[in-house]
């Protein structure tokens, strides 16, 4: 990945929260909050929050007594997220996941929602997490499955590589879906000093009202805004091709694919 990979700033943060949250996190963020209430914590750090999907699941989840504190690399995500709400306190925190601010052993839960493929260096990331877990806590996160097997973020691609022919983006390729094979995921874990690692591999459903809000979901709400700017002083001529292919593919009215995502589940032992 490149640096840029996770910059969500400008107009982005807003129309990721809008259109491509129902789209592709809303189900996920579900599994996973249901996961994190399993643990029973008193205090959860989330990472990599963006516009607070996961982190309004884990509210409705959990008892209020429960403390959440919710971080991301960007401030503007996390001033969406804070502008929604949650129904209940939470604390906001603007911070790098390589340099978590936080004391050692404060957390008996760490969790991320598709953030760890951001994560510029992964080994430090996980390393940060285990640090600031405490004795028998447990890291909580999910990662997508390989482009080829996400049909969505799949047709999206391939479109916009068809419509920039001499100089195609990879963004989703390279980062979104550049991290799903299992066995590295767990090597990573291991390495940075998890003890026990499990991964489940689960499929959902995408779904969105037309195939326009998918081409504006990811060509205006994700960075390969940027990689489209850079190669076109219009992002429209990308969004008719992204639509164009949808409709191909799905029809004209609502689009439904399929999804495919590991769940990681990383114990400090």
């Amino acid at each position: 990945m490149t640096a840029t990979d996770a910059h969500f700033q400008g107009d982005i943060p807003a129309i990721y929260e809008q259109f491509l949250v129902p789209i592709l996190f809303e189900g996920y963020a579900s599994d996973l909050a249901a996961r994190v209430a399993s643990c029973h914590p008193e205090c959860v750090l989330e990472v990599a929050a963006g516009s607070g999907v996961l982190t309004r699941a884990m509210a409705a989840r959990l008892a209020p007594e429960v403390q959440i504190v919710a971080t991301d690399l960007n401030q503007a995500m996390l001033d969406i997220a804070a502008k929604k709400g949650v129904g209940r306190q939470v604390e906001w925190k603007q911070a790098d996941a390589l340099e978590l601010p936080f004391e050692s052993a404060s957390f008996d839960v760490v969790t991320c929602q598709f953030g760890v493929m951001f994560f510029l260096d992964k080994q430090r990331g996980y390393g940060q997490i285990l640090r600031v877990l405490k004795p028998g806590g447990t890291f909580l996160f999910n990662t997508w499955a390989s482009l080829a097997e996400n049909e969505i973020a799949r047709t999206v691609s391939e479109a916009i590589v068809a419509a920039f022919p001499d100089d195609p983006t990879r963004f989703l390729e390279r980062t979104p879906h550049g991290y799903y094979e299992r066995e590295t995921i767990e090597t990573d874990l291991r390495h940075a000093g998890f003890r026990k690692v499990t991964i489940e591999t689960i499929d959902m459903a995408a779904h969105a009202p037309s195939p326009r809000d998918v081409a504006i979901a990811f060509c205006r709400g994700t960075p390969l805004k940027m990689e489209i700017a850079a190669r076109a002083a219009d992002d429209e001529k990308a969004v008719q091709a992204v639509a164009a292919a949808f409709e191909q593919r799905f029809g004209s009215g609502r689009i439904q694919g399929n999804l495919r995502a590991h769940v990681v589940i990383a114990e400090v032992r």
